[in-house]
């Protein structure tokens, strides 16, 4: 009886450990393709156009500080509406997604 408890919890044990192998790599995976594409856009972009690429990494900057300030302030009375909620969410998504390319895309052994 001892030894089928035993085994179970070591199946168990190897089972969670391949399910974390697995969930790390598709993690890691993920980062690098987010962070290829990144990349892919910044050097179509410029190759484009530089002046356009640096008018609207102004705008993207100008919309994250906006969304930094809505999230890090208290809203007046209730909930945020229209812009402040858009910039807000943005920040929002943006920092989550930096994030994970910081956690992940470091292992990615592309660079």
């Amino acid at each position: 009886m001892r030894l089928r408890s035993t085994a179970k919890h070591v199946g168990d044990f190897l089972i969670e450990s391949v399910g974390e192998t697995v969930g790390e790599a598709i993690l890691t995976l993920l980062a690098c393709a987010l962070l290829a594409f990144l990349v892919l856009i910044a050097y179509l972009s410029w190759s484009f156009s530089p002046r356009l690429t640096v008018a609207g990494a102004a705008l993207v900057s100008l919309l994250l500080a906006h969304g930094a300030w809505q999230a890090f302030r208290s809203p007046a009375r209730g909930r945020r509406r229209g812009l402040a909620a858009v910039t807000a969410a943005v920040f929002t998504l943006t920092t989550a997604t930096a994030g994970l390319l910081l956690l992940y895309a470091t292992d990615c052994h592309c660079l």
